[in-house]
């Protein structure tokens, strides 16, 4: 897509009567794209957010310049884009609050996406770090994501969400030289995939995709490249290891844990899904712990010097392992 096709597709979707002062908000991940706010005349907000996916074979970060990985990233883009299709068509009210997409447009493997400013919207804060009132807005966001998609299918997302899940990362998983861990893989992921009640996740739910109302009450989310279905405590996992270190991660993982399923029996009631709360609880409590293994699988393997390969990380995921030896005896 040139500019003047971009240009013409914003308009014809805000029904804006021109466009300006583009602003670089950053670029995708690999070079493979950009996400910019422009401004609008005459429409009825007064500006939007572009996603613009333009892929290339850009040079990773951490050197994972493989077909596979290329591959993967083209397939979350498009669910992506059709993760938003499907947000247009529901119903409200919308519990867990993303951002109104208000066009998309796909041609070969560039996809452009025409986002409501969640920064013009009342939603303008980023965090590097969190209070108790900032982290419990994001943990209630996952409890009314995971709540108001629970049994919903994952048809035209991923089947497993989350960017790290095991059917996605051979090339992670042989890189991994954790022998008992590498052994293990499967029997973590099968443990998650048996929960009997399964949802949509985020799949990327780390503190840098929420966005803050003024006072940190509460938040929107972003970024829906790897959402699809699996347990909600890999979001929940995955969330608590972006913002907390170790030892915090460790002494406040009851007191996150009690949050989100106060808040996630309040948000079954109101999706009005029939689904048992007490047991929906009974079930994921403990798959925190192993969905916390499955992230930590991946990590060892991806970034083995990485900074969230912590001791609580490591004797979280060997409890899991140990658990699960003793389950085949």
């Amino acid at each position: 897509m040139d500019d003047d096709e971009v240009d013409r597709f914003i308009k014809s979707t805000t029904q804006a009567s021109s466009t300006c002062n583009q602003e670089a908000v950053q670029t995708l991940w690999s070079g493979y794209g950009s996400i910019n706010r422009i401004e609008l005349v005459g429409a009825q907000f007064p500006s939007v957010i572009i996603k613009y996916v333009q892929p290339g074979k850009g040079e990773h970060p951490r050197g994972w310049n493989t077909d596979l990985s290329h591959e993967r990233k083209l397939k979350s883009y498009q669910v992506e884009t059709q993760w938003y299709d499907r947000q247009r068509n529901r119903p409200s009210p919308i519990l867990a609050r993303i951002p109104k997409c208000i066009g998309s447009k796909s041609e070969g493997d560039e996809t452009l996406l025409v986002l409501e400013d969640l920064d013009a919207s009342g939603f303008a804060g980023r965090r590097s770090s969190v209070n108790r009132i900032e982290w419990q807005s994001c943990v209630r966001w996952l409890a009314a994501f995971h709540a108001e998609h629970l049994g919903v299918a994952s048809e035209g997302l991923w089947e497993s969400g989350t960017y790290w899940h095991l059917e996605t990362r051979p090339d992670e998983l042989e890189k991994l030289d954790d022998l008992p861990l590498k052994k293990a893989a499967s029997a973590i992921d099968a443990r998650l995939k048996a929960s009997a009640f399964q949802t949509l996740v985020h799949g990327d739910a780390k503190l840098a995709n929420f966005c803050f109302s003024a006072d940190g009450s509460q938040v929107a989310a972003v970024d829906f490249q790897y959402v699809g279905g699996g347990c909600g405590m890999k979001d929940l996992a995955y969330f608590v290891g972006s913002c907390f270190r170790d030892e915090e991660a460790e002494r406040r993982e009851s007191e996150v844990l009690d949050f989100y399923f106060k808040e996630m029996h309040a948000y079954v009631k109101e999706a009005d899904r029939q689904v048992c709360p007490d047991e929906l609880e009974t079930d994921w409590r403990p798959l925190y712990r192993v969905a916390w293994a499955d992230f930590h699988r991946f990590m060892k393997g991806w970034s083995p010097g990485h900074w969230k390969l912590s001791d609580y990380s490591e004797r979280v995921t060997m409890e899991m392992i140990e658990r699960l030896q003793e389950e085949k005896v």
